[in-house]
């Protein structure tokens, strides 16, 4: 080793005792090959040999165009990847791509496209949208089916498309649109159109159609502007959503040829009703405005209706426990509404009913009316009479006492007070006055006249005894005036008794 070293490296290390170290000349061209080619790889690749890629998703499309590997991958025109791969999967293109952590997570609906970087040709990038919230994240090394992909259309593509067939019959549907617009229609043609177009051009309706154009124009604005969404990326949704829907109708191609004739007989069915489809259109507008106005007065409903809810959230928490507190109640209630229990009851009363409405309808007509009439002749004539006073010397207060006491006299005089019960007392009568009485009903000669002995003459006669007072059925008892028992009849009068010996 020493022999190697220079010879002033020998004699330095003669004089001291520090050893100095230099690499050899085939180490120093192994560091330099290392640099030289390593370096330039990992700067090209930006990736260190033997380890992993972290999250990657494979994408198939229909055709790879001029797809190539380190070509950016993007969200929203921001690079999330790369493309490591690119390979052939059957008859389509397998790219591999990488997705860092700032375009995570990609759900399993996700969408990818192939689009060019530069107009019309040359580097190429793949657009990705992330998918929706709603569906699974991919794992890394997931797949995007080819029914998510799309690729962007090459300028060779649209040269071949027009070859001399077609350029053929591309020219006649310009020549046949330049004859439909300056062909002037005939009568019968004219039959069958709006009177607005009638005699006119092609061009001449589209011309007038034109002033439409303002309104037309503003309204589609607003509909393009709605389909941007509410958020970024809503479109992009929209679209991916839109390739899945085509997608699976491709895959039920049959399914889609019936559901087309259906359509058909549909719209020959639209056809058949075109007069009342028509009314209908016109009277949509004012359905509309009144819907409006029934969405505005629901929607100032909602708020309330909110907190209506929160407020019976407690409620509602207590409805298990009231449901298992009523059990009980339920269990004895279930025999009771029964058919031998309030069942029973409820269908005698449904029997009943149509004769007690019956009977109701015809007491309201008939009965109510009398009940009424004889309450108001109580009122207004009965009761002031038994409240007046007979001004006399047997006076008791209102007339209507004399009544009970007659009646209280009258129980008195049949009772006794030894236990053997009522039995009827008469007194009869006597005295050294002999009086007769004319008898207007005797019809025998021996009945012409009543005879009695009394204790005393009598002084007279009160009441005194008038004739009947006439009768008049059609007027109302309650109208009647109150008859005046201080009246002239009330007061005491010549007795109807005739003193034979006094």
């Amino acid at each position: 080793m020493m022999g190697r070293l220079p010879e002033r490296d020998t004699r330095a290390g003669a004089t001291n005792s520090r050893f100095r170290w230099r690499p050899s000349n085939a180490m120093i061209a192994l560091i330099f090959i290392l640099v030289f080619t390593i370096g330039p790889y990992l700067a090209f690749t930006k990736h260190i040999p033997f380890t992993g890629h972290g999250y990657t998703l494979n994408a198939v499309f229909s055709n790879g165009v001029n797809i190539s590997t380190n070509s950016p991958v993007r969200i929203a025109g921001v690079d999330v990847g790369k493309v490591i791969e690119v390979g052939r999967d059957g008859n389509n293109t397998k790219v591999t791509f990488t997705v860092g952590g700032k375009g995570r997570p990609i759900h399993g609906d996700a969408f990818a496209a192939i689009r060019p970087r530069i107009f019309l040709e040359g580097n190429f990038f793949i657009e990705l949208d992330p998918g929706s919230p709603s569906a699974p994240e991919l794992r890394s090394d997931g797949t995007i089916p080819v029914s998510h992909t799309s690729t962007g259309v090459q300028l060779d593509e649209i040269l071949t498309a027009l070859q001399s067939p077609v350029r053929a019959d591309l020219s006649r549907t310009l020549e046949s649109f330049g004859t439909a617009l300056t062909h002037e229609p005939t009568a019968a043609e004219d039959a069958t159109q709006l009177p607005e177009v009638k005699g006119k051009t092609g061009a001449e309706g589209l011309n007038g159609a034109l002033k439409y154009g303002g309104d037309a124009g503003r309204y589609s604005a607003q509909v393009t502007n709605a389909l941007l969404g509410t958020s970024p990326g809503d479109l992009s949704r929209l679209v991916a959503a839109t390739g899945r829907t085509f997608g699976a109708l491709a895959r039920r191609e049959r399914d889609l040829q019936d559901l087309i004739v259906n359509f058909n007989t549909f719209t020959g069915a639209l056809a058949a009703q075109s007069q009342n489809l028509a009314a209908t259109v016109n009277r949509l507008a004012p359905a509309l405005r009144v819907g409006r106005q029934s969405l505005v007065s629901l929607n100032a409903t909602l708020p309330p209706l909110r907190a209506w809810a929160i407020e019976f959230r407690p409620a509602v928490a207590e409805l298990p426990a009231l449901i298992e507190a009523a059990e009980p109640w339920i269990a004895q209630a279930r025999p009771l509404l029964s058919g031998k229990e309030a069942g029973g009851v409820a269908k005698l009363l449904r029997e009943s009913t149509p004769g007690l409405a019956g009977s109701a309808q015809a007491g309201k007509a008939n009965t109510i009316p009398q009940i009424n009439r004889l309450s108001l002749c109580t009122s207004k004539v009965f009761v002031p009479t038994g409240n007046e006073t007979i001004e006399d010397r047997f006076s008791t207060g209102p007339n209507y006492r004399e009544f009970f006491y007659f009646l209280a006299n009258f129980a008195g005089w049949g009772q006794n007070f030894d236990g053997n019960g009522p039995y009827l007392r008469l007194q009869p009568g006597g005295g050294g006055v002999l009086v007769k009485q004319e008898n207007p009903k005797g019809n025998l000669s021996t009945d012409k006249q009543n005879w009695t002995h009394t204790i005393a003459a009598p002084l007279g006669l009160q009441p005194q005894l008038g004739g009947q007072p006439p009768k008049k059925p059609n007027v109302r008892c309650y109208t009647q005036p109150v008859p005046d028992v201080n009246g002239p009849l009330g007061q005491a009068g010549a007795a109807n008794l005739t003193v034979v010996n006094p």
